[in-house]
């Protein structure tokens, strides 16, 4: 079945609802497609509840509700036959109302998000082209490219002035100090929590000769690549400046920005917020500001904690808090020098929360090994190829990370 039919049969199924339970993954792809879906319902008359979260369980859609999933179910495979699925995963559902680019032969770790496949849903459901630019934060959430469907969505967007590409510093931030300091995406070593350093930077880049006394960007990025080569990633330096996006419609225009704040509340709890930014309310967005902040601040004090007392990073790696366990592994392979997949953990109640990422160049296929290695755990997991996270019991941590090491080293 094409992507197209799929997303047609899922809004027809939407549109014989009175009201629909929504379920979001509770990170910037899958509160933006979310929120894609969540607007086109509203326009269509469909009341609806939406609710944030880490996953789902079959306890959650055991009502008597419609259920629609956002970036969350492909990898279950007894969820209930009549929930719809709008998914970007590697796909176990095996029922009617899933659109998942990967089942129609859709590369869904680059070229199409969960946000990008809820847009194709939202043009089914009615003239909902404004909403191309909530599917930017999927594809730079999801860390995908500008290629294929993806491509298409970009291009429509600016065709009919929803986005406005341009070139500049990359980083989230209310200024330029925020930027540096709050840096994760990418994390950069010596800078990134670094407030005298990069005092310093900012005040050396400052163009006295203008009456402005504008900062030359010129001179700051080449200091902090000075800084920070000897132990980031070359991809990671490059992605410092590059292609950013404006947003026309939305309450942060910046996308970085915008993904990295409705990343950071989705993550701590606070989907709600992330929800209302993408609603386009911006009555909490100082707040949501201050949220995402403090998330990245304590992102960058576990990765300085790792860095200082690990010493392998081939080992399994605990942190304190399972908020921040996916972004530092996603640092730890994405921005590091590394040469084998980063396995990430962190104990909440009697569960373990684990995120395993492949660094780039490194081929293995995670979201299987994590599903079958968390099953034989007694818990759950999956994902994508080179990102996966799972759920299991903490008395099975060590049998979990034998059994990651051992499948990888073969």
């Amino acid at each position: 079945m094409s992507l197209e039919t799929a997303a047609g049969t899922i809004a027809e199924q939407i549109r014989r609802q009175e009201y629909v339970e929504v379920f979001a993954h509770h990170d910037a792809d899958g509160i933006a497609a979310a929120s894609i879906l969540c607007h086109a319902m509203l326009r269509a008359g469909v009341r609806f509840r939406v609710r944030v979260r880490p996953e789902v369980s079959k306890v959650d859609l055991s009502g008597e509700s419609a259920y629609l999933l956002c970036d969350l179910g492909a990898g279950t495979k007894d969820l209930p036959p009549d929930v719809m699925v709008v998914d970007h995963h590697i796909p176990l559902f095996e029922g009617e109302f899933h659109a998942n680019p990967r089942l129609a032969g859709i590369d869904g770790d680059r070229e199409l998000s969960a946000a990008g496949t809820a847009y194709i849903v939202a043009l089914k459901l009615g003239d909902n082209r404004d909403l191309a630019g909530l599917v930017i934060p999927g594809i730079i959430g999801e860390g995908q490219e500008l290629v294929g469907q993806n491509l298409r969505i970009f291009n429509e967007g600016i065709a009919n002035g929803i986005i406005v590409p341009d070139r500049g510093i990359t980083l989230p931030g209310r200024d330029m100090a925020e930027r540096w300091y709050g840096g994760i995406s990418p994390y950069l070593d010596r800078i990134s929590g670094n407030e005298p350093l990069i005092a310093d930077i900012i005040d050396q880049a400052h163009d006295r000769a203008t009456s402005e006394n504008s900062i030359r960007l010129d001179t700051l990025i080449s200091r902090v690549i000075l800084e920070s080569a000897p132990n980031t990633a070359l991809a990671s330096l490059q992605a410092i400046y590059g292609d950013t996006y404006h947003l026309q419609r939305e309450v942060i225009e910046d996308a970085h920005a915008f993904t990295a704040v409705i990343d950071a509340c989705g993550k701590t709890g606070h989907g709600d917020l992330g929800i209302a930014l993408c609603m386009r309310s911006s009555h909490y967005l100082e707040r949501a500001w201050e949220i995402s902040r403090q998330h990245r601040v304590k992102v960058i004090d576990a990765v300085k904690s790792v860095l200082t007392y690990t010493g392998d990073l081939s080992d399994a790696i605990e942190v304190k808090d399972a908020v921040i366990a996916s972004d530092v592994a996603d640092i730890l392979a994405r921005d590091r020098v590394v040469t084998r997949p980063v396995l990430v953990y962190a104990r909440s109640g009697d569960s373990c929360r684990i995120s395993a990422r492949c660094p780039p160049g490194v081929i293995a296929e995670l979201g299987p090994l994590v599903r079958d290695l968390a099953a034989a755990a007694g818990g759950n997991g999956g994902g994508h190829v080179r990102r996966a996270g799972a759920t299991i019991p903490c008395d099975a941590m060590g049998m979990f990370a034998q059994g990651f090491r051992e499948a990888l080293a073969r």
